[in-house]
Order: structure tokens, then sequence, then C-alpha cells
């Protein structure tokens, strides 16, 4: 209580806490006060309605709070989503497009397969030669593939050249680090985890191999000017500068996630723009590994709309239920992947955890893209992603602003 009234970011920081304890993994990142969450864990065991009721009981103390405006949008958006989360672990009867509307702002349909086969036709011109467009388009991505052995280095020779240009770019604490390790059995292909005081560990999974044209993408992604970048800048303004604390942790499944995804898919197109395969062909041309950067960046803009795909086999598991084996073989069928990708890909769609947060790729990419695109003619895409790294954005208003 502050004054007789509820310190709403710092119940909102207990609550969020209280969610990892029910499910390991909710709470991202903490950058906070390692008191609050020993006390935290030191009260009794919660329990999804008593959660569900605080997230209610904080979303009503936002109306009378003196909070500027945008801290309460952002905080009536992480709320609403952990209400939503407390529903669902409580059993409560939530449908799949209601759970992705109140977790990231957004409502989702199934994608258009006429912009798929175009997708198709146009890979078509690109990777000519016999057998099916699938075949070839394994072949394709066989040629890129990194030797495991030099996985690592390329992973640091690309983080580094990346870094050199966010530094230049947007400007980071001079004792911000990202340490590199490759693992295995996980759900997804690359994750960042935050550490604080401008530190970051970053795992790379090898379940799967690594394409040469996808690394830039993924370091990017991960660490510049993605996820490490963003938590660093947040830290230095919004939490040590502004003394913001709902901004020392950060929560799966909300409206920050979307952003966070979105602006991290968009890293490369920042840090680097047109000419990236080139670029990153000269980068590991330096360890011995080729890559034709020309061809990789067509190719790459060419499968781009393929991206959705992956939103529908979610819809079609959680809103149509559909059986396994159909989303498998939509899977295949559009995104061109071999049986054991799309399998890997169902692993993580059906993770309690993770089941919704493919939105965050799929929308989130989308509407940040679309956001940057309608900057004022005169602004750089540097100083546009900046308020990404910033801000308190949501994607609600990145929607508003993008609509002019």
């Amino acid at each position: 209580m502050v004054n007789g009234a509820v310190d709403v970011p710092l119940e909102y920081v207990r609550l969020g806490l209280r969610f990892d304890r029910l499910e390991e993994g909710f709470v991202d990142a903490y950058t906070g006060d390692r008191r609050i969450r020993a006390q935290v864990d030191d009260e009794p065991a919660p329990t999804p309605q008593r959660l569900r009721d605080q997230a209610r009981g904080l979303l009503r103390e936002l109306d009378s709070s003196d909070l500027p405006a945008d801290r309460v949008a952002h905080l009536r958006g992480q709320l609403t989503a952990l209400e939503c989360t407390a529903r669902k672990m409580g059993e409560e009867p939530v449908g799949f497009r209601e759970e992705v509307r109140a977790y990231f702002q957004v409502d989702v349909t199934l994608g258009d397969e006429a912009s798929y086969a175009a997708a198709h036709a146009a890979l078509e011109e690109l990777l000519p030669g016999s057998g099916t467009l699938a075949e070839r388009y394994a072949q394709h991505r066989r040629r890129e593939e990194c030797p495991p052995a030099k996985l690592e280095e390329a992973v640091h020779a690309l983080s580094s050249a990346l870094r050199d240009r966010v530094r230049a770019s947007y400007g980071l604490p001079d004792v911000e680090t990202v340490a590199y390790e490759v693992v295995t059995d996980k759900p997804w292909s690359g994750f960042n985890y935050y550490a604080g005081d401008y530190r970051s560990r970053v795992a790379i999974n090898a379940d799967l191999p690594h394409r040469t044209s996808q690394l830039p993408h993924l370091v990017a992604h991960e660490s510049y000017p993605g996820h490490h970048t963003e938590h660093c800048r947040k830290e230095m303004g919004l939490v040590e500068r502004d003394q913001h604390l709902e901004h020392t942790v950060f929560l799966v499944n909300t409206p920050e996630c979307l952003m966070a995804e979105g602006l991290a898919d968009l890293g490369l197109e920042a840090a680097v723009g047109d000419g990236w395969g080139p670029w990153a062909a000269e980068v590991l041309a330096d360890l011995g590994l080729r890559l034709d950067g020309e061809l990789a960046e067509r190719v790459a803009a060419a499968a781009a709309p393929l991206n959705r795909v992956r939103q529908d086999a979610a819809i079609m598991l959680h809103d149509q239920r559909a059986s396994a084996d159909a989303v498998v073989a939509h899977l295949q069928r559009w995104s061109l992947v071999s049986h054991d990708r799309a399998v890997q890909q169902l692993r993580f769609l059906t993770h309690p955890l993770w089941r919704a947060y493919i939105t965050t790729y799929v929308e989130g990419y989308d509407l940040l893209a679309g956001w940057l695109r309608a900057r004022p003619a005169d602004q750089p895409v540097a100083d546009r992603f900046l308020r990404l790294l910033d801000e308190p954005l949501t994607p609600a208003r990145i929607a508003e602003e993008a609509q002019g």
C-alpha cells in the first residue's frame, strides 16, 4: 500500500512471480529485488483461482491509479493476459482464439492458401531442377547446413559483426555481454535467458540442422538487436532511469511477448537491411563457410508468406480439433518441411506453456513490419525501431499508429 492505495506495479510483479510457482518458465526473466522473489517463494502455494482474482483486483485498481497512460495501457494488457492464464490453469473453459486475443491483443484466422501457392510458384522459379518443389527446397536447405563443428564459431562471428552495427546504431552499455551455448532436446531453435545487469545467455538448439542463411536471423533475433538489446535498453531506461518496477519481470503469454518477438524477427532488417545475404556470406566466408547470399535473401523473401502456416497449425489443433496427423500433413504440404521438422513444430504447438505462442512470431512480425513501413517519410528505420527497444508499447498501440 502507498498512502492507502495499492502499489499496482509492485503487486503486478509479485503476481507474475506467483505464476512461475505454478508453471516453471512462466517468468522468462526477472531482474528485480531478490527479496521480492524470496517473499513470494515463502508464501503459501498459490492456486489458479486466487491468481485469477488477484489479477482482476489489480485491473480494477488501475482505473483509479495515478499512473501515466502508457504505463496503465501496458499493465492493463499484461494483467488481462494473466487473468486469462489463471482461468486456463484452473481448467475454466477458454476458447483458443479467445486465449490468443487475451494474451496478445490480436485476432487470428487461417491464412490464405492462395498466398501460399503464390509463394510456392516464386520458389519454383528460384529453385529449378528435377523432383518436387518440396524435394528441391529440401536440397537447397541441406546445401546451406552449417557443419555442427562450425556452429558455435559461426554464431560468434555473426554476433560480433551484428554487435558492432547495433552499438553504432542503437547504443548499448559498455558492460553488456552475451554468452552462447549449444543445447539439445528443446522445443525451440534458440532461447535468450536474460540475467540482468546487461548479461544474456543464449542457447542454440542443435537437435535439427542450422542453416548458414538462417543463422544471421537467429543471432539478430536473440541478441543484436533483438531480445538481448531490448532487455538491455529497457533495463537502462525504463528500470534504472525511470524506476518503472513492472519492467523488472518479463512474463510469457502476455502482450509484451508479441512485441518482443515481432521486433526480434525484424532484427536483421533493422541492423543490416537489404543486402543481408551478401553481408552474411562475407562474414561466414572468413570461417570457410560458403553461402550464396543473394539467393538466400531472395528465397527467404519468397518463402516469407509461408511463415503463417505454423499459426494455421495451431488453429487447426486447438480450435478446429484436427488430428496431429492432419496438422503434420498441412505443415508438410504448405511449409515444404520434412516430416521430422513438422513433428518438431508440433511439439512446440502442443507444449502446455507454448501452444499459443506461435502467434507472437506470425502476428508480431506482420504487425510491427507494417508499423515500420508506416513511419514518416523522413524518419530512418533505426529511429522508428529504437522506440520498440525503449518504450512500453503494446500491440494495440502499434495497430493504432500503423493505421494513422
